[in-house]
């Protein structure tokens, strides 16, 4: 896939996207969805075809600048599993398969909740765009832009943003039967939270899953 874009982010803002006129870009290969498959287990086809579809919808309306990655986050899967999927779309090469964490009102082990609200320390759903990083308190970070009105465009003002921290491991998992929780961050292991976070960084897609019955039914970025 023809995939190839260069983009210069600061560190701590970013004006507001704002769509580009639509450009027609090249079809995925016909064997992209299967290739890529091939290489997530316990990432389902279907959770993957949405990914696809959705990052195809914020390439084309110009607000997704990076195409060569697609970051899946399967929130329907457990806590003490492997539930985010980072995707080299030239390669269709699998990058990452990472726990992450949710937040803390979303669900235990599993989650079952999702809000777009400040201060609801839920997780949302929906596209997101990985904008510039910075030094806080949970270490090196990255900013997120949810791209979903309604779903997940408070994500900038609510801090939503990817970090490491100590609470995402599998020592974590076996003590207390799942992950520790954010507060709506899709927080992952500290070892790899900064090759993670320097990787994804400056415009790439971030795809939040759940079988939500209005997401799945209002999303923009499903059509």
């Amino acid at each position: 896939m023809a995939f190839a874009l260069a983009l210069a982010v600061s560190t701590l803002s970013l004006p507001v996207l704002k769509a580009a006129p639509a450009t027609q870009f090249p079809p995925p290969p016909a064997n992209l969805l299967q290739s890529l498959a091939r290489e997530a287990p316990g990432l389902r086809l279907e959770v993957l075809q949405l990914a696809l579809t959705a990052m195809a919808n914020g390439v084309q309306r110009g607000l997704v600048p990076r195409h060569d990655l697609l970051t899946v986050i399967d929130y329907s899967l457990p806590s003490n599993q492997p539930r985010l999927f980072t995707f080299d779309l030239v390669s269709h090469r699998l990058v990452f398969r990472e726990l992450v964490a949710h937040g803390k009102n979303s669900g235990e082990n599993m989650t079952s909740r999702f809000s777009n609200d400040p201060g609801s320390l839920e997780s949302s759903l929906g596209l997101f765009v990985t904008a510039g990083t910075y030094f806080g308190g949970n270490g090196y970070s990255l900013r997120l832009r949810g791209l979903e009105q309604g779903f997940n465009d408070s994500a900038w003002d609510r801090m939503i943003v990817m970090h490491g921290a100590s609470y995402v491991s599998q020592a974590a998992a076996r003590l207390l039967g799942r992950l520790g929780r954010s507060w709506g961050c899709p927080a992952v292991r500290k070892e790899v939270a900064q090759t993670m976070i320097e990787k994804l960084k400056g415009g790439t897609a971030i795809f939040a899953y759940y079988p939500d019955r209005q997401w799945l039914h209002a999303s923009a970025f499903l059509k």
